[in-house]
C-alpha cells in the first residue's frame, strides 16, 4: 500500500493525480483550499481532504493533520501566474507589486517551507519519491515573458536540485517535471482522445503526465530521475 500526499490536488492536474496515480488500497491526502469532487469516488482509495490556503502559513496545520504518518510519495503541485499572464496583451510593466509578491510566496516559499516540514514523514518511507511539478516556462529559451512566473520555475529547478543533495543520504529521489502547456480543464475521466481533439492536439493530456509520475513512483530506490521536460510536440520555443 502506497501512501501520496498531493498538493493543489482539488482540479486540473492535480485532481488527475488523485484519481489516476492510486490503486485500490493506496492511502491519499489532498492538500487545497477547496473541497475535491474526487473524496466522492468509491473505488476502494482512501482519500483524505486536508484543507489549506498556500498563500498562508500551513505548513504547521498540514504536518499536525498527518502527525507521525508516513508519506511514500509527495507531489508538490502548485503555480500560481500573472493576471492575464498568457495573453497576447501582457504586459509585466502592469503586474501589481502586490501580486509579484504572492506570486513568490506561494511558488517558491511555501514549497520550501511545506516540504521542509514533511520530512519526517518522508524518512518513514522505505522508498520514498519527492516531485515537483514545474513548468517548461522555467526552462532556457522558451521565450516566456511573465517575468515573476518564470523566476519562481526557475526558482522551483534549483529547489529540486539542492533537496536531492540534502536527502541523498536519506536514498530519497527528488524529481522535477516540467510540462508545456496542458489540457488541464478536460477532466481526467473523460480520456487522452477528448483532451486531444478539444485543443487539436496543442495541449498535453493530463493522462500523459500522470503516466510519467506512475513510472517514477514504481521506480526502485536505486533509481533517481533528476528533471524531465515535457513540451507539446507543436511548441516551437520549448
Amino acid at each position: 500500500m502506497k501512501k501520496y500526499l498531493i498538493f493543489g490536488a482539488s482540479k486540473g492536474l492535480g485532481d488527475a493525480f488523485v484519481k489516476g496515480l492510486p490503486t485500490e488500497g493506496d492511502q491519499v491526502w489532498i492538500v487545497s483550499r477547496t473541497k475535491p469532487k474526487s473524496l466522492d469516488l468509491t473505488d476502494g482509495i482512501k482519500r483524505i481532504w486536508l484543507e489549506a490556503d498556500l498563500s498562508q502559513q500551513n505548513s504547521i496545520k498540514i504536518t499536525e493533520s498527518l502527525q507521525n504518518e508516513r508519506v511514500d510519495v509527495l507531489i508538490y503541485n502548485v503555480g500560481i501566474w500573472e493576471k492575464e499572464g498568457f495573453e497576447n496583451h501582457y504586459d509585466f510593466e502592469h503586474d501589481d507589486p502586490a501580486d509579484i509578491t504572492n506570486m513568490i510566496h506561494v511558488n517558491l516559499t511555501s514549497t520550501i517551507v511545506c516540504i521542509q516540514a514533511l520530512l519526517p514523514n518522508l524518512r518513514q518511507s522505505e522508498n520514498a519519491k519527492v516531485i515537483l511539478i514545474g513548468s517548461t516556462a522555467g526552462l532556457e529559451h522558451t521565450n516566456n515573458s511573465q517575468v515573476t512566473f518564470v523566476a519562481s520555475k526557475f526558482g522551483l529547478r534549483g529547489i529540486t536540485q539542492a533537496l536531492r543533495e540534502h536527502l541523498r543520504k536519506d536514498k530519497i529521489a527528488v524529481t522535477c517535471i516540467n510540462p508545456g502547456e496542458l489540457a488541464a480543464e478536460i477532466p481526467y475521466e473523460e480520456g487522452v482522445e477528448r483532451a486531444i481533439s478539444e485543443y487539436n492536439g496543442t495541449r498535453i493530456p493530463v493522462q500523459d503526465i500522470v503516466s510519467i509520475v506512475k513510472c517514477i513512483v514504481n521506480l526502485s530506490k536505486v533509481a533517481c530521475v533528476k528533471e524531465i521536460d515535457v513540451p507539446a510536440i507543436t511548441d516551437l520555443n520549448a
